[in-house]
Formats: structure tokens, sequence, C-alpha cells
């Protein structure tokens, strides 16, 4: 048999994630790829941030192609912030990829503004070169943009991938 779950009571935002609290929700939306290695391509997206209480933001990511519906891409993470100016992303990806991106936060006039660079990269055996990543995240409203800059398999650090995702 089966256990009924009682409602919980909502967990309060831990307060060195004050400034991250906007990003809280799910988002959807569409973006481009390119890389001077692959064909252009176009994916629908979907990120949920959540949080646990606890000092960080929790984030999921996941894409699809538009074209046919086919998976993509998924990273799963979290978002810290050590410092109401800074913030650390720290993802794995299903391609053996680790990453550790650090940067600047800047939140003013209903906005919210990442700047990040990786700082550590690992990989499996079997994962792609990626030696360098870079991410830019401005939230305004119910919107959020997003640029990744890539450099891999020998090109270097560029234009990757674009999107704009809406609260849902």
């Amino acid at each position: 048999m089966f256990a009924v779950a009682e409602p919980q009571p909502a967990i309060a935002l831990h307060p060195d994630i004050a400034p991250l609290a906007p990003l809280l929700g799910t988002w959807r939306g569409n973006g481009q790829g390119e890389y001077p290695t692959i064909q252009p391509f176009g994916y629908v997206e979907e990120i949920r941030f959540g949080h646990l209480g606890r000092p960080f933001l929790t984030y999921r990511q996941k894409t699809r192609a538009t074209d046919d519906g086919r998976p993509l891409h998924a990273e799963t993470g979290y978002l810290r912030c050590p410092r109401p100016d800074r913030v650390e992303l720290i993802l794995a990806h299903p391609t053996g990829i680790t990453e550790i991106c650090e940067g600047s936060l800047a939140v003013e006039d209903g906005t919210l503004r990442m700047e990040l660079d990786s700082t550590a990269l690992g990989r499996s055996g079997t994962a792609k070169l990626v030696t360098a990543l870079g991410r830019s995240l401005h939230l305004s409203g119910d919107t959020i943009d997003y640029t990744l800059r890539m450099a891999a398999v020998g090109e270097p650090l560029q234009h990757h991938l674009a999107a704009t995702l809406l609260r849902n």
C-alpha cells in the first residue's frame, strides 16, 4: 500500500541566497546553437531553480531539438551566492563533463545579471575536450536571456548558445 504524503510547510529561503530568489521556479523557451564543428540548430529548453532552505539553489536543465523533439542535453547542479555580488555555478553534464563557473552578480531595479567564467572543468576519459566555458544570464521580470560561450575540441572560446526563457 502507498502512504499518502502530508503537505509540507514552505521552507524559508536561506538569507545568503536572497539575491537569487527571482530565479526560483520553472522557465521554458527557445534557443539557437552554433559552433564551427557542428551544424546550427534550434532547441526548446526547460530550467528549474529550487531550494531546500540551504545556502544554494538547485538547478536542473534539459533541452530538445526543435526539428524532431529528440533530447539534446541536460545539466544538473547548484547555484551559490557566497557574497551579495558573487555567484558560483556547480554543474554535472551527462556527457562526462563537470563544470565550476564563478563570477559577478548584479541586482538593481528589478533586474538580475550574472557573468560567469569557468574556473574548473573536469572530464571523464570518454568526454570531449572542453577547455573553457562562460555564461551570461540576464533576468528582467518574467524573462531570462542567456548566452553560453565554449572552447572545445581545439576551437577557441566563442559563442555557442543563446536562448530566451519565460517563467511558467
